[in-house]
């Protein structure tokens, strides 16, 4: 919830804009940091959920891991200062110019989607006269229950390596003296809500992990994702359970005495950390549609343009109890996609007004885009 004093700040300030509650994402982490402690799990943090700098440096401080999609993740991670050790690319396309970098900073593992994959990080790692640590990740084909554009676990997905090629991708791994394999990696999907999704991805990882033991190798890691989701509905619920999450793990998962289990966790750490503040440009009443015109548009939140998500959306001038209309809220875009939500209940809404768009810190300004020439997306900051 905004104060006033909130509230009267972002009058001062130029729109739209990111507005990031720090003491918000601190106790989050926090949370987060002191869950995973008890079952003494690793955390990686997911860095395309949000690669703002200032974010990065506090995560970086809680002592978590940075899980990258990108070479320039992996830069970016070494740069904002995350151990090496602690720093694990995954990405179902890894490019020889990204393989090569990482392979330079020596991180802590690769997260191998492909037999093909396998070949050339050993060829690479040779040139060098280098050991590349690699986790295979395996497509378990649980179904997440989550949109179907944000399921990467089942068998029509693009990411992991099918079961029924891991002895192909067993065989590989025998043949490539560049490799080390130190464990097996599994990520589902995103905005899962539903726990009991977890049981069931325990059930496959304890299944496949003795299969790789059954053939002589050691499984150090288990590495099982992330995709923990949360309230987009009631954003004032603004710390995931943790507790339940990692329990579930503990509860289920088959972890021998050599073994770490790993996490990969993005939205759950900063998706409530964030909101977008706009301006309502104009108001356009109709016959069928009340429209209202917000100075920001799918160029800084592209979540709903891309997949339909949900954001809850307030009016910040007008606080008092009580709807008197139904909106909907458009940007400026030159697509009929540009919209943030439809049939939005809210109070007589006037040009000037400020709109909040909540539990943007996930997927919010990483995916702003300068399409129409918009300019950057600004960022402001809550004081800790």
């Amino acid at each position: 919830m905004f104060s006033n004093k909130d509230i009267a700040q972002f009058a001062n300030l130029e729109t739209p804009f990111y507005y990031y509650d720090l003491s918000l994402l601190q106790d989050t982490l926090g949370a987060c940091a002191s869950a995973a402690k008890a079952y003494g799990f690793h955390v990686h943090y997911a860095m395309k959920a949000n690669f703002n700098e200032v974010l990065l440096q506090k995560i970086k401080e809680t002592g978590f891991g940075a899980d990258c999609v990108s070479g320039n993740e992996v830069k970016k991670a070494v740069e904002v200062g995350f151990s090496n050790a602690q720093i694990v690319f995954a990405g179902v396309g890894k490019s020889d110019r990204e393989i090569n970098e990482s392979l330079d900073q020596d991180i802590f593992c690769f997260n191998v989607e492909s037999i093909q994959e396998l070949e050339v990080i050993n060829e690479l790692a040779a040139k060098k006269n280098k050991t590349a640590k690699v986790a295979i990740r395996i497509n378990p084909n649980v179904d997440a229950h989550t949109h179907h554009n944000i399921t990467t676990g089942l068998d029509e997905n693009k990411f992991g390596i099918n079961s029924w090629d891991l002895p192909a991708c067993a065989d590989m791994l025998k043949q490539c003296p560049q490799l080390e394999f130190v464990g097996i990696h599994f990520h589902i999907g995103s905005q899962i809500t539903n726990l009991d999704v977890y049981k069931n991805l325990c059930v496959r990882v304890n299944e496949f992990a003795q299969w790789f033991e059954e053939r002589g190798f050691i499984v150090r890691i288990l590495n099982v994702g992330g995709g923990l989701g949360i309230n987009y509905h009631q954003p004032e619920a603004q710390i995931p359970d943790f507790e339940a999450y990692f329990k579930i793990f503990n509860d289920f998962l088959e972890v021998r005495s050599n073994q770490e289990v790993h996490f990969e966790l993005g939205r759950a750490l900063v998706g409530q950390s964030s909101s977008l503040i706009s301006k309502v440009l104009y108001v356009k009443n109709g016959k069928k549609k009340n429209f209202i015109i917000l100075d920001a548009g799918m160029t800084e939140l592209m979540r709903p343009a891309l997949y339909q998500a949900y954001h809850q959306i307030e009016n910040l001038s007008k606080r008092e109890k009580g709807i008197a209309a139904k909106y909907d809220v458009v940007g400026p875009i030159c697509e009929s996609t540009d919209c943030f939500g439809k049939e939005v209940e809210m109070q007589e809404t006037s040009r000037g007004d400020l709109i909040g768009i909540r539990s943007t810190g996930a997927y919010g300004e990483v995916m702003a885009s300068h399409y129409n020439l918009r300019e950057n997306v600004r960022v402001a900051y809550s004081e800790l």
